[in-house]
């Protein structure tokens, strides 16, 4: 507890100090940093605009974010007190790195039987062979672990079914998100406790999660000593997901050849087609309803997820600060070219919680699950599915994700650093 006073009061002391700095210098060297925040707005503004375009139209815009962002350098550091700014930088991630201290979670879970004969499903190919470099068959079976591996051309779904019917109780995933699922998927079905073992790319969900995502072999300890909790799993049209669906801009994105050798140039290509300013894109009508049960006819992204995701916010964004709140996330950023509800609303992007949702359409709806490339049938009808999946953590890994106890704002940041300092929580 005296550690994490000392953290908070430290981070409090290191974050006033950067602000002074900021603000003396800001006063110090007027009109200049202000010219240098217009600058970067500006060129912020140039690459939205950019995005939205192809061709000549976005080769001239990205040459005016270049020229934007080069001015903006030059300004700060043609200035007479660059160091002064540098210090302030690095108070400021002083400050961040004394914070992590007092946010960092660790849960305490109730210990759990470890399982008669669990088995681990491993994919070579995930992650660049993060599997095979950990050397994690052999580690599994030093474990008491069997593993399986999955070969080119194998039914997982069959795999993982004979296995349970070959009397494993205990099922463990060592690969991408997608592998993830599938194997959740069956363990919740018939209640059998679950490891997520982050041997894929990103590793998303085993962020979320709590699973230390550079400890590929650690993982394996959640069924020799591990502790357990329960959380959500979510569905659309019946088929589970762990992380998120997206429909439009990714969604049509991961559709297109070649999209896995240059995801970001295919994302770039799709996105003048999803989020052009002309009517009449290429994207699939889309049907849904907002909050106050307004109703949509087009979306330029929505992202449906497993619990809410923490976005837009400058602490924490990208992650989910729980995945057992029983609810969905639903974020929509609207297409420009959709005309204002019946009820006015102009809000190009909402996000909200909601047990439920659905999207309409006339025509198959491209989709992203999980990262995977899927065409469903509308209407798609997404739902929660509270506690369905029993999860076993390895005792030294968090067992919570990163943004659990971290506040959504600066705001409550500080306010919680101060109690903390304070001894008040």
């Amino acid at each position: 507890m005296f550690g994490r006073r000392v953290a908070a009061a430290l981070a409090l002391a290191l974050f006033v100090a950067a602000v002074v700095v900021a603000v003396v210098e800001v006063v110090r060297d007027f009109p200049r940093g202000p010219v240098a925040v217009a600058l970067v707005v500006a060129g912020a503004a140039a690459a939205w605009q950019a995005v939205r375009r192809r061709g000549r139209p976005r080769q001239v815009l990205l040459a005016g974010v270049a020229l934007l962002l080069v001015a903006g350098v030059v300004v700060v550091l043609t200035g007479e007190r660059v160091g002064v700014g540098l210090v302030a930088m690095a108070l400021l991630l002083l400050s961040v790195a004394s914070a992590r201290r007092v946010f960092t979670v660790h849960a305490v879970l109730p210990s759990a039987h470890p399982p008669g004969r669990a088995i681990v499903v491993w994919n070579p190919r995930s992650g660049g062979g993060k599997a095979v470099s950990s050397n994690l068959a052999d580690e599994a079976r030093a474990r008491g672990i069997e593993p399986i591996e999955l070969k080119p051309g194998d039914d997982w779904a069959q795999v993982v079914r004979e296995a349970v019917a070959g009397g494993a109780d205990g099922l463990a995933a060592a690969g991408g998100d997608g592998t993830q699922a599938l194997v959740a998927s069956i363990a919740a079905e018939h209640d059998l406790p679950f490891a997520c073992i982050p041997a894929g790319t990103r590793n998303h969900f085993a962020l979320d999660l709590g699973v230390d995502r550079d400890d590929v072999v650690g993982a394996l300890d959640a069924f020799v000593n591990g502790g357990e909790r329960r959380i959500d799993l979510a569905e659309v049209n019946g088929r589970v997901f762990v992380n998120n669906v997206s429909l439009g801009l990714y969604a049509e994105a991961v559709q297109r050849q070649g999209y896995r050798d240059a995801k970001l140039r295919t994302i770039l290509d799709t996105a003048p087609d999803v989020l052009g300013s002309q009517p009449g894109g290429a994207t699939s009508e889309l049907g849904w309803r907002s909050p106050d049960r307004s109703p949509h006819e087009s979306a330029a992204v929505i992202l449906v997820s497993n619990n809410p995701y923490r976005l837009g916010r400058a602490l924490g964004s990208g992650t989910r600060p729980r995945i057992d709140g029983g609810e969905l996330g639903v974020a929509v950023l609207r297409a420009p070219q959709e005309q204002p509800s019946s009820h006015g609303t102009r809000r190009r992007w909402q996000q909200w919680s909601a047990p439920a949702f659905e999207v309409t359409s006339s025509q198959p709806v491209p989709v992203g699950v999980d990262g995977e490339a899927l065409v469903l049938d509308p209407p798609l009808r997404f739902a929660s599915r509270p506690g369905a999946l029993r999860v076993r953590f390895a005792p030294q890994h968090p067992g919570a994700s990163p943004s659990a106890a971290l506040p959504e704002g600066l705001p409550q940041v500080l306010g919680r650093l101060f109690a903390v300092a304070a001894g008040r929580a």
